[in-house]
């Protein structure tokens, strides 16, 4: 079965960063499009980023361009997102997912357990 467990996030003040992190296992890592989706309580699931197999071209959100990078290591089935100057719109549940944007929000991909981000001051 596919297992996405996704570790990183916390608290922190406006401007902060966090290094997000899911261990994937379950199913050929190296051959998917892998993203990150973001939820806020009382709102629809936010798709964020996108990587594909062999790690480019990569896709963003439009808000977190310039802020956030996704990057994979193969080698350790692994996904990361980089966040930079963190804003209290991330505030929310990140989730690492199968498949790319086209996919992420559909019962076709499959979504780890999240970790919370919460950006206050």
């Amino acid at each position: 079965e596919v297992q996405l467990v996704e570790a990183g996030g916390g608290m922190v003040q406006p401007g902060g960063s966090l290094r997000l992190s899911c261990v994937a296992s379950g199913f050929r890592f190296s051959d998917d499009f892998m993203s990150w989706v973001r939820q806020a309580p009382g709102k629809e699931p936010e798709w964020v980023a996108t990587i594909p197999p062999g790690a480019s071209p990569t896709y963003y959100l439009d808000s977190v361009k310039g802020r956030f990078t996704i990057s994979r290591d193969d080698a350790k089935n692994m996904l990361f997102l980089q966040m930079y100057d963190l804003k209290p719109e991330d505030t929310a549940r990140y989730f690492c997912a199968t498949g790319s944007r086209t996919v992420v929000l559909t019962t076709s991909s499959s979504w780890g357990q999240g970790t919370q981000v919460t950006v206050s001051s």
